[in-house]
This record gives C-alpha cells, sequence and structure tokens, in this order.
C-alpha cells in the first residue's frame, strides 16, 4: 500500500516538473523571441516582419518596442522597388492594345502560394473599369461592397489608401480621408495633391482602357485622357519589367490587392487573403510574381492589410481580416455591369 502510494507522490511529482517545464519554455521563448529575430542572424526573416509591422498602424509596436527608428529606416532601405517609368513612346499606347472592347466576360481563377491563397478575376473589355467612392468622404468610408452596390457592379476591389490613422476605440483608421487624388468618370471628386504638377504614385485608367503605373501629376493624368483615378503604388510590373528583384518589396507579408493589364489591354484584379491560418498573406515580390505569371505588363499595388476585399456577383468572395469583416474604404475600382 505504502509502495502505490510512493508511485502516486512520484507520478505528480514527474508531472509538476514537466508542467513547469512547460511554462518555463513558453514564457522564456515568449520574451526571447523578439531578440532572436531582431538581433540573431534571420536577416530576411527580420525584413519581413519589420516591413509587415511599419506598414500597418495597429501593428508598428512589433518592431519599435524592440529596435531603433535608425535601424527601421535601415530595414526599409535595403527592400528596394525599382522605379521604371512606363513606355509612352507611341502616344499613349504603353506597349498595350486592346483587343477586346465590348466583351462582357469575366474569368475567375483561384491563386495559391506557399503560404497564401487568393483569387485573380480578368476583365477582357478594360474600359469596364471605373472608380466609385464613398458618399461621406472627409467623414467616414464605406465598405467595398456597399460602393460596389451603389454603383451596380460585377465585381469590385478596394482603391486607393487614405490617412486617417487608428483610434484606441476603434483599432483603425476609418476610410474618411483619402490620400492623393480620386478621379472618376472624368470628374476630380477629391484633391489632396498641392498643385497639378505634383508626382505621386497612381492607379489610373484612360477613356480607352490604358492601365498607368507609377507617378504621375493631374497634369500629365488629364493630357493622356485619364477618366479614373486613385492614389496608391508601388509599380510592381512595369513594361513588362518587374520592379522588385531584390528583397520582398519591403511592406512584409500581409493581405494584397493589386490590379494589372495584360498587352492585349485585359484587367488582372488580385486579392490575396492574410493574417489567418490558411493564408498568412504574401509579400509585394510574391503578389508581383503571381501577376507577372499570368501575364501582366503593367501592374501595381493597391492598399492591402484590413482593406483588402474582392467583391464578385454581388457578395465578397475573399475573407476580409479585419475583426468585423470588411473594413470601411474611401475609394474603390469596380467593374461595370452591361
Amino acid at each position: 500500500m505504502k509502495e502505490k502510494e510512493k508511485i502516486r507522490k512520484t507520478k505528480r511529482s514527474t508531472s509538476t516538473i514537466v508542467l513547469l517545464f512547460i511554462i518555463f519554455e513558453l514564457i522564456f521563448t515568449t520574451v526571447t523571441s523578439p531578440f532572436m529575430l531582431y538581433y540573431g542572424p534571420f536577416k530576411n526573416v527580420k525584413s519581413t516582419v519589420v516591413g509587415a509591422a511599419m506598414t500597418t498602424y495597429t501593428l508598428q509596436w512589433l518592431a519599435t518596442s524592440f529596435i531603433s527608428d535608425k535601424k527601421i529606416n535601415k530595414i526599409m532601405s535595403e527592400q528596394t522597388v525599382a522605379v521604371i517609368a512606363q513606355d509612352n513612346s507611341k502616344g499613349v499606347n504603353f506597349g498595350v492594345n486592346v483587343k477586346s472592347k465590348n466583351d462582357n466576360s469575366i474569368e475567375r481563377y483561384d491563386v495559391t502560394g506557399k503560404k497564401f491563397k487568393g483569387s485573380l478575376l480578368v476583365i477582357n473589355d478594360p474600359t469596364r473599369l471605373k472608380v466609385g467612392y464613398s458618399n461621406n468622404l472627409g467623414k467616414e468610408g464605406e465598405l467595398t461592397s456597399d460602393i460596389a452596390k451603389d454603383n451596380n457592379a460585377i465585381a469590385a476591389i478596394n482603391g486607393g489608401g487614405f490617412t486617417d490613422k487608428a483610434s484606441e476605440s476603434l483599432q483603425t483608421g476609418v476610410g474618411a480621408n483619402p490620400s492623393g487624388v480620386i478621379m472618376s468618370n472624368g470628374k476630380i471628386v477629391y484633391n489632396g495633391m498641392k498643385n497639378e504638377n505634383q508626382k505621386r504614385q497612381a492607379v489610373a485608367i484612360t477613356k480607352s482602357g490604358k492601365l498607368l503605373v507609377g507617378a504621375y501629376s493631374i497634369k500629365e493624368m488629364k493630357s493622356i485622357g485619364v477618366t479614373e483615378a486613385v492614389s496608391f503604388g508601388p509599380a510592381m510590373i512595369v513594361n513588362g519589367e518587374k520592379t522588385i528583384t531584390k528583397g520582398d518589396g519591403g511592406w512584409g507579408i500581409a493581405p494584397r490587392t493589386c490590379i494589372a493589364q495584360r498587352k492585349d489591354g485585359a484587367i488582372l484584379l488580385l486579392v490575396i487573403d492574410g493574417r489567418e491560418l490558411q493564408s498568412i498573406g504574401a509579400t509585394l515580390r510574391e503578389a508581383q510574381d503571381v501577376l507577372y505569371d499570368n501575364g501582366a505588363y503593367n501592374a501595381t499595388n493597391l492598399d492591402g492589410g484590413s482593406s483588402s476585399t474582392l467583391f464578385y456577383n454581388d457578395e465578397v468572395i475573399n475573407n476580409p481580416c479585419g475583426k468585423s469583416g470588411e473594413r470601411t474604404v474611401p475609394s474603390i475600382i469596380y467593374v461595370e455591369k452591361r
């Protein structure tokens, strides 16, 4: 009897030691992991984490709590995106020849990578692309799906960025104040540019259906015949050439929204989910490579993270990573029904 009690006590003692060891390991790993990450030999991982943190308002503390602003700036500067000007040597051709006007078809494809999944829409007629925007600019944004429905759109993605920062109560911006410019149906509905000659990363579409990517001024866009535009970037493919060939683009791993155009004029709308177990997200370089492999000749990044939303056939078909689902935004790029 005493022998059995001794065995039970020994088992309890061993279990307690194992439990304490596991707790110690968890605490030790939690405390030391950030220092191993930021001060260890894992340069690529460090760059990716810093990039992801610094491009998301609510996660910047993950970098600023452990490393100096000087080191953060150095890490960010090492992730270069080449600046390539679009080729408009043949007027406003940009190397694109639109072949499928009045084509109402839309193709949908699943996109997968080692750590992400997403969806790709191919719109064969680029003249169907328009810019929609919140009815309450300056006060609050609206959901991508709501703006799309207001414009009777068959498909839509979130558009340009915004400058309002996360509040303690909301933990996210509301999309009230757009950054740069919003142009819709040939009219400037919002202008945050200093003057018509100031250049800013743009995502613009001409009346003939050509996609502009890279830095443009309002004056340049008007002269080229732009009717739809928002401000965001960076450009990832220009004139058929990748802009990110060193590093991952400097924006870390996150949900992505991108737009591109093939040489035949077809528009590619790409949304990659992120911040979930089945899809962590993608770097800019990975998004760039997906578009390139699908024939993109010009391509650029749009607002990602919690804003990334893909609307198609009256429903949101991706998984927005915001706590309440879709995030309110100031603008969208949509495909009109015909």
